[in-house]
């Protein structure tokens, strides 16, 4: 069991789950107490023993039924449907292996069954999955590394079984029986069974080795997910991958934050002052034994960001709050204000409350703001500027995130123009393709020319990349 242990340790290491030597050793006095048949107790107390990280425990729970007797059953299931298919046929499963087992009794010098043959033909699923794995194995099963090997190494697999050897071995006690007298109507019953026992056994091969796929390459088949994800634009994203992106969310939110607290770290510090340093180490020869270093004045770097929360843009809407969300520990103030038509700041719901009541609040029809009204974005602006354009300095960051299409309305870029006057730099991601900029309702162009920073940003990626852009 303990070598057991250990290959789930490496598995989950390989797949990112950072399990100490200390923290498998623990897994091992849990074993001591527990039986792997008290499955749920046996599993939770592996997962106290090996994760300590909350975003780890979907990845842990998916690996250990992966790698903890999951086989078995669906070996059991397929093993199942195989009778199901037989009685429906009018075969009885059970009384058919009486007969077969009677027959054999009473005849002498039977055919040599196999191993395989005899575990097939008394359904004994336990040595069936022992003698799989030890063929997957013998096949080089570790070294598969995606679904365009699963077909070569089922076949490899089935091989190292002796499947067909073993089929070969039931029709040849078939015809031992009917030529000892078996009635017809059973040899076709047992015809039906050995071929229902090849497809079944193939089917438990090649799910075997999609299982050992899931398991081996689990950080690898993750990884193709979330670069999937990435690519997928924000306006057809699901509910569901909404809620599977939030980790890459704070994982993004939290590399801006590392930026920043670098960049402090080192104008905290300031650059080394040459001049100093010699001048004040002139009487231990120049040796640098006391270094002087330009103090800086540190800069406490603001972010203002304005979200457009129409019903055009919902997806992308949900996604970008969710980001907004993550911004608040990576600067020093922040303020976040969304609108449709009216403004309306969401900084203090945010602070409050846990992310995905917080963004619900935020889109919430009338709790602070209309977001049933039609797009105005150039109204929305001129609020801004008039009840908070002293929010914004040389130390702010203004990011606003929308698809500038304004239903005809006055885009009032002049608006634009005096907060880009105030502020460190504005920035705009837009969702749509700059080559819908300008044309009908969208007043992008109009905007453009006051913005430091406009990008496009329809996906996680095209996020990431502009990401170092919005903290500088």
């Amino acid at each position: 069991m303990q070598a057991r242990i250990i290959e789930f340790t490496n598995l989950l290491r390989k797949s990112g789950v950072r399990v100490s030597v200390s923290e498998a050793i623990d897994a091992f006095e849990a074993i001591d107490v527990l039986a792997l048949d008290e499955r749920e107790l046996f599993k939770d107390a592996l997962r106290a023993a090996m994760v300590k990280r909350g975003d780890e425990i979907e990845t842990y729970d998916q690996l250990f039924d992966l790698f903890w007797s999951g086989f078995y059953d669906n070996l059991r299931e397929g093993f199942g449907d195989m009778g199901a298919a037989l009685a429906e046929s009018g075969i009885d499963l059970d009384e058919l292996l009486r007969q077969i087992a009677e027959q054999l009794g009473q005849m002498e010098g039977s055919v040599d069954l196999s191993e395989l043959a005899k575990a097939l033909l008394t359904q004994d699923l336990s040595s069936l999955e022992g003698m799989i794995r030890a063929a997957a194995e013998a096949a080089g099963i570790e070294r598969i590394e995606n679904m365009l090997q699963v077909g070569f190494f089922s076949r490899r697999t089935t091989e190292q079984l002796g499947v067909e050897g073993a089929v070969d071995q039931l029709q040849a006690l078939m015809e031992q029986l009917e030529e000892g007298g078996m009635p017809r109507e059973q040899i076709e019953a047992m015809r039906e069974l050995i071929q229902r026992l090849l497809e079944t056994m193939r089917r438990a091969v090649r799910n075997y080795t999609e299982r050992e796929l899931q398991t081996r390459n689990h950080d690898y088949m993750e990884k193709f997910r979330r670069e999937m994800l990435t690519e997928k634009s924000f306006y057809h994203l699901t509910e569901d991958e909404i809620r599977r992106m939030r980790e890459v969310v704070v994982r993004l939110a939290q590399r801006i934050k590392n930026v920043l607290s670098i960049r402090r770290k080192r104008m905290k510090r300031g650059k080394l002052d040459l001049h100093t340093t010699l001048r004040r180490n002139m009487g231990r020869g120049g040796i640098p034994f006391e270094v002087v270093f330009k103090q800086r004045k540190k800069e406490r770097p603001k972010l203002v960001i304005l979200c457009d929360v129409s019903s055009s843009v919902a997806n992308v809407s949900r996604f970008m709050l969710q980001f907004m969300y993550g911004l608040q520990e990576a600067f020093t103030k922040i303020r976040c204000f969304v609108f449709v038509a009216e403004i309306g700041e969401v900084t203090p719901v945010f602070k409050e409350r846990e992310v995905t009541t917080a963004i619900e609040k935020a889109l919430d029809g009338g709790d602070v703001i209309n977001v049933y009204t039609r797009s105005n974005f150039g109204f929305a602006f001129h609020e801004f500027w008039r009840n908070h354009l002293s929010s914004v300095d040389k130390k702010t960051t203004v990011l606003i995130l929308g698809d500038a299409r304004n239903n005809y309305n006055d885009p009032r870029a002049w608006c634009l123009r005096d907060i880009q006057s105030k502020a460190k730099n504005v920035v705009w991601l837009n969702p749509e393709s700059p080559s819908a900029w300008g044309f009908g309702d969208s007043v992008m162009d109009r905007y453009v020319p006051y913005c430091d920073i406009v990008e496009e940003c329809r996906n996680l990626r095209q996020l990431s990349r502009i990401v170092d852009q919005i903290v500088l």
